[in-house]
C-alpha cells in the first residue's frame, strides 16, 4: 500500500507539469486563420489587374466599333457608350424621327448577352461576347426606342454600342 500512495504522488508530481506545458503550448500557438494565406487559396484579380482587364476589354470594344474613327465619319455618327456586361445597357436615345439608322453592338469577353431592341416590338438577339460586332438597322424611326443588352449566366466583360445615322 505505500508503494501505491508514492507512485501516485510522484506520478501525480510529474504528469501535472506535463500537461501544463502542454497546455499552455497547445493555447499559445496562433489560431489556423490569422489572416494568412489558407490552405486552399482561390485565385482573385487584384483591383489593378481588374482594371488593365477592363481597359484592354474596353479598347478591343472600341476598335471593332470603329470608335476611334468617330472624326472621319462626320455628322453620321449619333452616339455610342460601354459598360461592364454585369451592369448591361440599358439605353433609350433621342433620335430623329423619319430617319433611319445603323446600330452596332459588341461584347468583348466571355460568354453571351442578350441584345434587345424595341420600337413597336421587342426584337431579341444573342451575341457571343468575342469581340465581333452585331449591326442590326433601325429604318423610319417613329417612336421612341429602347435598346437593352443583358449578360447571360456566366457572361463577363465588356459591352459596347454605336448609333450612326444612314444617309439617304
Amino acid at each position: 500500500m505505500i508503494y501505491g500512495k508514492w507512485f501516485t504522488r510522484r506520478g501525480a508530481t510529474l504528469l501535472v507539469p506535463i500537461l501544463s506545458a502542454a497546455f499552455l503550448v497547445g493555447c499559445s500557438g496562433e489560431p489556423e486563420d490569422n489572416g494568412g494565406p489558407s490552405k486552399n487559396p482561390k485565385p482573385s484579380a487584384s483591383p489593378s489587374a481588374t482594371s488593365d482587364q477592363r481597359k484592354i476589354l474596353e479598347k478591343r470594344a472600341e476598335e471593332a466599333l470603329g470608335v476611334v474613327e468617330i472624326d472621319e465619319l462626320g455628322d453620321l455618327f449619333v452616339q455610342s457608350g460601354f459598360e461592364r456586361v454585369s451592369d448591361g445597357i440599358h439605353h433609350r436615345p433621342v433620335l430623329s424621327s423619319g430617319k433611319s439608322y445603323a446600330l452596332a453592338v459588341v461584347c468583348s469577353g466571355v460568354g453571351e448577352v442578350r441584345l434587345t431592341v424595341t420600337m413597336k416590338r421587342p426584337e431579341r438577339q444573342t451575341v457571343a461576347c468575342d469581340s465581333v460586332p452585331v449591326r442590326q438597322r433601325i429604318m423610319d424611326v417613329t417612336a421612341q426606342i429602347e435598346i437593352d443588352v443583358d449578360g447571360l449566366a456566366g457572361s463577363s466583360g465588356i459591352v459596347g454600342w454605336r448609333i450612326d445615322e444612314l444617309a439617304k
